[in-house]
């Protein structure tokens, strides 16, 4: 018996002590609202069926409040396009750098970028991913590599030796992006955890890459409005709305929405829209993509535990829609 009462002495004064060793990394957002955005689609002036205007309102006549308009290798000041938007409604300007390593898609998103960047090209696969971030990132632009599972172009092994780079698209709209893997081939959720847990601070995306407004909307067709990231910012500026994506401070979406996330060092409470009669669940993950825990609460609420990575949610309603809060990275206390 007395070993028992010393076992269970020792387990508990060991979970009370990591609680107290370790918490999360927390920022003041206090003063910050919330603003929703895509940060990729086409338009004419590449591979879309509809000019910059039209794409520009169907955002903004759908609760968007940003869009960055990402055609490939081309570049459009989207200053004269803004002067016919209001206050309420921002373009950042971008540009999807779209290369290729032996006939295999390598594409790059620059957010924030002050004009067209030149495709890169290298020998290896790696290299020719690094050389893209670099241009983007020597322009003064964002970064954000996209869809490594469009006909299966490259997955974590290559992405662990990427430099410079914090935002990965976890969810892509297109039809054909195999977001889920398949056959052995690890889906974007896996190669995420991957990153996290081999140390890379990566924060995970949703867009809709849409390519079709016009016509029907239908699974097999590249619409909009089917992923999307919503920001916290002070203002609906474009160097913070980019900056705060870089630093994490947004959820990604498919259709669920988040009312507010509140981080203390060592909880995280997150409160869910409620819509119509979809139920929800929380699944909190940290390393080696585990759950956690999880809840069909509302708030969900994570309590930090013996996790010494990270952890992040995934919150998923029951017409199978979802949103991803960002991770949040633990370190021990000084």
């Amino acid at each position: 018996m007395q070993h028992i009462k010393l076992f269970l002495f020792l387990m508990v004064g060991g979970f009370f002590a990591c609680q107290k060793d370790y918490e999360f990394v927390v920022t003041d957002t206090s003063a910050m609202r919330w603003f929703k955005g895509n940060t990729h689609t086409h338009t004419t002036m590449s591979d879309g069926d509809s000019s910059p205007q039209v794409v520009a309102q169907w955002y903004k006549d759908h609760g968007y409040q940003f869009l960055v308009l990402s055609d490939h290798n081309v570049f459009m000041d989207p200053a004269a396009l803004q002067s016919l938007m209001d206050s309420t409604f921002l373009l950042i300007p971008g540009e999807e750098l779209s290369a290729r390593f032996r006939n295999k898609p390598v594409h790059v998103n620059g957010l924030n970028i002050p004009g067209v960047i030149l495709e890169q090209y290298d020998s290896t696969l790696v290299g020719t991913i690094q050389k893209n971030v670099d241009a983007v990132r020597a322009a003064g632009g964002v970064p954000h590599i996209n869809h490594p599972n469009s006909r299966w172009s490259f997955n974590h092994e290559a992405l662990l030796k990427i430099e410079n780079n914090k935002l990965l698209e976890i969810f892509n709209g297109h039809p054909f992006v195999n977001n889920f893997g398949g056959g052995g081939w690890p889906s974007m959720e896996e190669v995420w955890d991957h990153l996290l847990t081999n140390g890379k601070h990566m924060y995970g995306i949703a867009v809709d890459d849409a390519h079709n407004f016009q016509g029907e909307f239908a699974a097999e067709r590249s619409n909009p409005g089917r992923g999307w990231v919503v920001v916290r910012a002070h203002s609906l500026n474009s160097g913070e709305i980019v900056q705060n994506l870089e630093a994490g401070l947004f959820y990604a979406s498919t259709g669920v929405t988040l009312d507010d996330i509140i981080i203390e060092p060592q909880r995280i409470e997150i409160h869910i829209h409620a819509a119509g009669d979809f139920r929800f669940r929380t699944d909190f993950i940290g390393s080696g993509g585990r759950i956690l825990h999880h809840t069909e609460e509302n708030p969900a609420v994570y309590n930090l535990a013996s996790e010494k990575l990270y952890v992040r949610a995934k919150i998923t309603d029951s017409a199978g829609h979802a949103a991803w809060a960002q991770p949040l990275f633990v370190e021990q206390n000084k």
